[in-house]
């Protein structure tokens, strides 16, 4: 090869060194990334790319031509639902059961149409949504098709990342042969397919919430709320201070929500079996760390959603929704 390559020039951008590499524009972000998902570029050109981008930091510029690359290859349905809701689930939990999980159920019982999608296996030794909603009895959607008609019957599916795009499911399990995450964890955490009007995202490392919001207003999404998450997921540490990172109609906000419980900290969940799920919601349980969390969790969604002014409201509301939810059931599918 004597020519350079096409995408030769995306690595040069910001491999240059200190005083001359800059982040890619949006535009060359969303070209550079549509080559990526189309196969177009070299082994050798991958690992480069996304190692310069992690050594760097993503801008949000980045990650919103990301996305907008992402989007222009789903093969979507033709008749795409409307979700209220778009929850990405990408972690895993090591440390504590998904409680967030019931957070969802609940929005999902009160009417509110939820897209989760998500991916397992990256990282070892962890707990993944898809996993424990299959143990529970609710099966992962094999299609966007199919996902639609959970939505319809359930007011929620889930959906691997391998059934929204195969390419990505690609990209992300490249973890384990460089070593560390990469840019597609933050991607795909915002491809929002069904175009839900409200997004929740949960992080681990705090930097990222300025980057999750900075890109959501790139990508005019009207709600969007990041926060740093129990294990990376979106899922409220009841015990702890939060931060919540919001979007709402293109102004941005930092939400500061107290604790819920006064232990500064709680210990691991050494069985995590995923039958204490079915047993905190049916009542059969009681479990004071898990109910702030599902109620902590719940509040954040309903203050993104609009269903609430102010955090004490949410709060109050998202309380009030465990309380009166319907304890026979759970996740009937039928």
């Amino acid at each position: 090869m004597t020519e350079p390559h096409p995408f030769a020039r995306f690595v040069a951008i910001l491999g240059r060194g200190k005083s001359l590499s800059r982040s890619l524009t949006i535009e060359e972000a969303e070209e550079a990334m549509s080559m990526i998902i189309r196969g177009e570029v070299l082994p050798e050109q991958l690992g480069a790319f996304m190692m310069l981008l992690r050594v760097n930091e993503e801008s949000p510029e980045e990650i919103a031509g990301f996305v907008r690359a992402a989007r222009a290859a789903l093969e979507l349905p033709e008749k795409v639902p409307e979700v209220d809701l778009d929850w990405s689930s990408y972690a895993g939990k090591r440390r504590q059961l998904p409680w967030f999980l019931l957070s969802a159920l609940l929005l999902a019982r009160n009417g509110y149409r939820i897209f989760m999608h998500g991916t397992e296996g990256h990282t070892p030794g962890r707990l993944y949504t898809r996993e424990t909603l299959e143990l529970l009895g609710f099966p992962a959607a094999g299609s966007l098709d199919e996902a639609a008609g959970h939505i319809a019957r359930h007011k929620l599916t889930y959906v691997p990342l391998e059934v929204l795009s195969p390419r990505l499911r690609e990209l992300i399990d490249l973890r384990p042969v460089f070593g560390l995450r990469s840019p597609m964890h933050t991607l795909t955490r915002m491809i929002n397919p069904f175009n839900a009007p409200c997004m929740l995202q949960g992080i681990f490392h705090p930097a990222y919430m300025g980057i999750h919001q900075g890109a959501a207003v790139l990508l005019e999404q009207p709600h969007m709320a990041v926060f740093r998450g129990e294990g990376g997921e979106i899922e409220r540490r009841p015990n702890k201070p939060c931060e919540v990172w919001t979007v709402h109609n293109a102004k941005t906000e930092v939400e500061r929500w107290s604790p819920l419980l006064p232990e500064p900290r709680q210990g691991p969940d050494k069985e995590m079996d995923f039958n204490d799920l079915r047993a905190l919601w049916q009542g059969e349980s009681s479990n004071d760390y898990a109910e702030a969390s599902v109620t902590g969790t719940l509040a954040i969604a309903l203050k993104a959603l609009g269903r609430a002014d102010t955090m004490d409201e949410a709060q109050a509301a998202a309380q009030s929704l465990w309380q009166d939810r319907e304890k026979d059931r759970f996740m009937e599918v039928a």
